[in-house]
């Protein structure tokens, strides 16, 4: 990695990273405020089928993100993050590599993400890892109230 001023390993991200990451996914793009940060970290963090993992820099500020959960079959890639500033330093690369080493070792042997299909830089960056289109539809249903509207 090209970036001499981060920590050399992530930690588990806490409740209290909660606005650093929300700032982070709305520098980075990944913010909708129909799909509050609160809600994906808490949810994350209480379950055994998922992480949320957090890089520093040395002045302990949060650069990056990657979270990784499974459902026992496929593994999964959501809000990976790299500060602007720190993009195409390699951290993007190391932090899909945590998370595919997380899923690993919780006995995954195939993950998928999902990229807004307008985002063709990051498209382009997962193609570089080897990730490759599939042909399927995503179709989605609330079934609950959404978090952004619960008391």
């Amino acid at each position: 990695m090209t970036a001499p001023n981060i920590k050399s390993t992530p930690r588990t991200a806490t409740l209290n990273d909660i606005p650093a990451l929300s700032r982070l996914w709305q520098e980075t793009g990944l913010y909708r405020p129909y799909n509050p940060p609160e809600w994906d970290v808490k949810f994350a963090l209480s379950s055994d089928e998922a992480t949320l993992l957090v890089w520093e820099d040395n002045s302990d500020n949060i650069v990056g993100s990657v979270m990784a959960g499974h459902d026992g079959h496929r593994g999964w890639i959501y809000y990976m993050a790299v500060a602007p500033d720190l993009q195409k330093s390699g951290l993007g690369r190391k932090l899909i590599e945590v998370g595919e080493n997380w899923l690993r070792d919780q006995g995954v042997w195939r993950m998928q993400l999902m990229v807004r299909s307008e985002n063709k830089a990051t498209q382009d960056f997962y193609a570089h890892l080897g990730y490759r289109a599939c042909d399927v539809t995503v179709m989605q249903k609330d079934i609950d109230t959404p978090p952004a509207d619960r008391p």
